[in-house]
């Protein structure tokens, strides 16, 4: 497995653990890497810039996709679901060097390895809406937020 797909699952495994004991991922950070195989300095580096960009972002990331799950609330997704979606979300929109295709695909990936049977599709759905809306769209080219 590629070291960016690695470091994104572990991201998720940190964003997981923080939301669900309600743990400031400033501490959620070294638990897990205390607790988890030894990966290279790289990905963990890149994990944690996922981590702290997504928690920086969080209520942006969440007004958002709550924009574009049409009938969902934020608070009533499957946690797994909901942080996929942030982390696709910051590479989609924020992250610089991380093309919209390979963050949407490193998204689905992510909920078919760790959601339920619909996660990929509907993390899929919201992230492609967004794309073409936001991104793609004449009106939405400096839609893109600066880094």
């Amino acid at each position: 497995m590629r070291k960016r797909s690695v470091a994104r699952e572990c991201a998720l495994k940190i964003l997981y653990q923080v939301e669900l004991i309600n743990i400031q991922p400033e501490k959620a950070i070294p638990s897990f890497w205390e607790q988890e195989e030894k990966h290279p300095q790289d990905v963990q580096s890149f994990a944690e810039d996922i981590v702290t960009n997504v928690r920086i972002r969080v209520a942006d990331l969440d007004r958002k996709i709550s924009e574009y799950a049409t009938n969902w609330q934020i608070s009533r997704m499957a946690v797994i679901d909901r942080n996929v979606l942030r982390i696709g979300l910051y590479e989609l929109m924020y992250a610089s060097g991380i093309p919209p295709k390979v963050a949407i695909n490193e998204a689905v990936e992510l909920a078919k390895k760790y959601g339920d049977t619909e996660s990929s599709k509907f993390v899929n759905g919201i992230l492609d809406k967004i794309h073409k809306k936001e991104i793609l769209s004449p009106t939405a080219e400096d839609a893109r937020p600066t880094r």
